[in-house]
């Protein structure tokens, strides 16, 4: 649990370091585009109001509770189930990734109304319209984690967990 805890916390400060230190310190917001190292990182302002890609992006206040509470909602069980199963190593880090990524973008959410995005990266002549932020990336990195390091009889270290030993029967 302290894994899952520290993972947490760190991926939650470093998102919140970073939005700050490129969105108010860079001045992104009123600059739109600094080109970092073109094309393949550029930080360009974007505020996302939907989820991934600006799905379910709407104006409306109502959108953007509902996906607070949907986030929390999400934190607070992958939190719980932690608590309880007290997974290996790897999947407590998966899930501190996503909790602290989750929280990071709800707290854009609280604070600007849309989730600060400005990381852009493209290659290879194929141009990413999209922008996206480190805890997108947090998000993600975890649920991938969740789904590759529990279940299945892994104890998320990638060994099996030991089965219920059965009792032997004595032999006259």
């Amino acid at each position: 649990m302290r894994i899952a805890a520290i993972t947490a916390i760190a991926t939650f400060a470093l998102d919140q370091v970073s939005k700050l230190a490129v969105v108010q310190g860079l001045n992104l917001i009123e600059r739109g585009v600094i080109e970092v190292l073109p094309p393949f990182l550029v930080f360009r302002m974007a505020w996302n109001r939907g989820i991934n890609f600006g799905l379910l992006a709407n104006d409306a206040d109502l959108a953007r509770w509902a996906l607070i509470v949907v986030s929390l909602a999400i934190s607070a069980w992958v939190w719980v189930w932690v608590r309880r199963e007290n997974p290996g190593r790897w999947a407590q880090i998966s899930a501190g990734l996503l909790v602290g990524g989750a929280l990071g973008n709800v707290i854009d959410r609280i604070l600007y109304g849309a989730v600060a995005d400005f990381l852009n990266m493209s290659c290879c002549g194929i141009e990413n319209p999209y922008a996206f932020n480190v805890a997108d990336i947090a998000i993600f990195a975890g649920a991938a984690g969740l789904v590759l390091f529990t279940g299945g009889g892994k104890d998320g270290s990638g060994k099996d967990k030991p089965g219920p030993r059965k009792a032997r029967r004595k032999t006259p």
